[in-house]
């Protein structure tokens, strides 16, 4: 299974907002509708989003072509409108400039599609390498917590902290995985528990809450986690609650991991604090199934992501490199930074 591809002219995904309970595929024939998705969630994840970014912008060119549009007019268009969807997501923009750097060569629009689907098979290969090197950084460890989804569902065909995951458990079977259910969305409890349910891999779904105080009483050996953009000097963004599991790794002096493409490292975003946060409708706080819980005259407050600052993040694992204690050491760019 592919949680996004090109199919038919079409964008597919799955629909993960109606996971676990139903499999729903949805071919995409418009951008604006890509965008809908993206923002509700049906499609996530920082590596799945770069792949949507670069597969709207083969969408936009080839409808227009169609239409006897102007491609490139189309293409603008669509840039915006993508790279907007989701501004704390950085991976998204990076899918939908690698098709404008083709465009802008030459690429006709079969060119164009070409290069989006370059970005989905690099995001792939890519995907493999970090769960291998990952696994070889946290080798003899057997019980891990996870937050949100880093799996599958946020890549292509692996995840990163679950690729991770994935293989450590096919070197030698895990204890077991803590999976923070993930507030307000539930993805680690819907989606990340789905996938491990998939995959045969023994795991347990705790709130959100209880996660540092399974850390600090040594039930738990690393924590994995994936991230949607991390800045210059090594601060990670990650979803809302990550920075108190890795208070309490850093605390408990366990390992604290990021996995992450390249393509994730946002060199033009000096620190953690000038990377934007999505701060999504308050609706999602204060209602549960769509049944109001709170008062109904109380508001809330929904940040999508926090920071967790470098000093805290043991090593950031990549498909080409293991970067330790970033902090020191910062994730400077190296020769070809956009490749994967």
């Amino acid at each position: 299974m592919r949680t996004i591809d090109w199919w038919d002219g079409a964008v597919r995904i799955i629909d993960q907002t109606r996971l676990p309970q139903a499999e729903i595929f949805i071919d995409v024939r418009d951008v604006d509708e890509l965008v809908v998705h993206i923002q509700s969630l049906a499609v996530r994840g920082a590596m799945a989003l770069g792949v949507a970014g670069a597969l709207g912008m083969a969408l936009a060119a080839t409808t227009a072509a169609r239409a006897g549009d102007d491609v490139d007019r189309a293409l603008d268009v669509a840039a915006e409108k993508l790279s907007n969807a989701r501004p704390t997501a950085v991976n998204l923009g990076y899918g939908v400039r690698a098709v404008q750097r083709a465009r802008a060569e030459g690429a006709d629009v079969a060119g164009v599609l070409a290069a989006a689907l370059a970005i989905r098979d690099e995001d792939i290969l890519a995907n493999r390498a970090i769960g291998e090197a990952g696994a070889a950084f946290l080798h003899g460890a057997r019980r891990i917590l996870t937050h949100c989804n880093a799996g599958a569902l946020a890549g292509v065909e692996e995840g990163t902290a679950l690729g991770v995951i994935g293989h450590l458990h096919r070197e030698s079977p895990l204890t077991v995985v803590y999976v923070c259910e993930t507030r307000p969305l539930l993805q680690g409890s819907r989606l990340t528990a789905w996938e491990l349910s998939r995959a045969g891999i023994p795991h347990r779904v705790i709130v959100d809450s209880a996660a540092a105080g399974l850390i600090l009483s040594g039930e738990v050996e690393a924590v994995v986690v994936g991230a949607d953009r991390i800045a210059a000097n090594g601060d990670v963004a990650n979803k809302v609650g990550t920075v108190s599991h890795a208070l309490a790794a850093h605390h408990a002096g366990i390992p604290f991991l990021v996995a992450a493409p390249e393509s994730t490292i946002d060199d033009l975003t000096p620190t953690g604090a000038d990377i934007p946060i999505e701060l999504r409708h308050e609706d999602e706080v204060l209602d549960v199934l769509g049944q109001r819980v709170a008062s109904p005259d109380s508001r809330a407050l929904n940040p999508a992501f926090d920071i967790t600052p470098a000093g805290l993040v043991t090593a950031i694992v990549t498909q080409r490199r293991l970067l330790r204690d970033p902090a020191r050491n910062p994730p400077r760019p190296i020769a070809n930074t956009d490749a994967r």
